[in-house]
């Protein structure tokens, strides 16, 4: 059974050095802790150590991203002169290890017609597998009619886009999550909650937007269970009457969106998310290197899982290589 990781990410010395002019103090928690902690040396390295961890935990291919905030809290300037040198790092990685890596296109959503540019060029001519962005960019949410520019391409292209979490708005963070004191303040603001709020609202605000009317086409993956939104389709269905949306908010998690668990390996929120999107909507992230999967535990979670062995491989290999065998090269 081959076993894919989904939501696997990076980061590149150029990207570092970015981020540090931008903010030298590195006031935002994922970079402080990309840049200068004990999950560097992983998320640098694209190589035999990363290679070793997948092997370790039973993943066979890594979908190599490059990790939060990206590219997408730098000067648009900056943002686009790093997006086709760190696409350019991801395809000679997946060169190097065929068979072992795949990449999602890093953009400079700050400038979604240059962004929409290098999202084709990464598919056709790097051969990416879409791209993964992060829920706002320079303060603005992606359901802005701004950045649908990149959706256009990427529908076009059937290349799936996977949105994931990035720090709430200052003013949101300061409002909600401070008052602890670090390390729990930055923790509550990121990943215990703060962020998977913030994303899976993103993906609220994109369905009502008319995202999905518009680009019918367009195929989501949503980490961490669905970033908590899934968890509320029931509640949210008040809204269905109030918006002049083509169909229910519900349906649209069901025909544009896959889920994933982005490392958290529960059972519980799998059996949730089968009875909510179904097993054609489901498949594998690790969270590598900010999840750390004990010896084969990435391999053991499917295993255990009570499902049929078909939807543990529809899980695992299935309905990645469906949906990237549609993509227009």
């Amino acid at each position: 059974m081959r076993l894919y990781g989904l939501e696997e990410h990076f980061v590149t010395a150029d990207v570092i050095e970015a981020w540090k002019r931008r903010d030298p103090r590195l006031t935002e928690p994922m970079m402080k802790w990309a840049v200068a902690s004990d999950i560097t040396p992983a998320l640098l390295d694209l190589d035999n150590e990363r290679i070793a961890a997948m092997d370790d935990a039973g993943i066979d291919v890594s979908v190599l991203s490059l990790t939060t905030p990206g590219l997408q809290n730098l000067d648009t300037a900056e943002a686009v002169a790093l997006q086709a040198p760190t696409n350019d790092a991801i395809a000679a990685a997946v060169r190097r290890h065929p068979g072992r890596f795949q990449g999602f296109a890093a953009l400079a959503t700050s400038a979604p017609s240059a962004a929409a540019a290098e999202l084709r060029r990464a598919v056709t001519e790097l051969g990416l597998n879409g791209t993964l962005v992060n829920a706002n960019s320079g303060g603005r949410a992606l359901d802005s009619p701004e950045f649908w520019d990149i959706y256009e391409a990427a529908e076009d292209l059937r290349a799936p886009v996977y949105l994931h979490p990035s720090a709430p708005f200052p003013a949101v963070t300061r409002a909600y999550y401070r008052g602890f004191g670090a390390p729990v303040d930055d923790m509550l603001a990121t990943g215990a909650f703060g962020w998977h709020y913030d994303a899976g609202l993103t993906v609220l605000r994109m369905i009502i937007a008319g995202v999905f009317d518009r680009f019918p086409g367009l195929q989501l993956v949503l980490g961490h269970w669905g970033e908590v939104v899934l968890f509320y389709l029931d509640r949210i269905a008040a809204m269905d009457k109030l918006t002049e949306l083509r169909r229910p908010i519900a349906d649209y998690f069901r025909s544009n969106i896959f889920i994933t668990p982005g490392g958290i390996s529960s059972h519980k929120y799998l059996r949730w998310s089968l009875e909510t999107v179904g097993i054609e909507r489901i498949m594998y992230a690790s969270d590598y290197p900010f999840n750390r999967e004990r010896a084969g535990s990435a391999r053991r979670f499917l295993e255990t899982a009570p499902i049929v062995e078909a939807d543990r491989e529809r899980i695992a290999h299935r309905n990645w290589e469906e949906l990237i065998a549609g993509i227009r090269r």
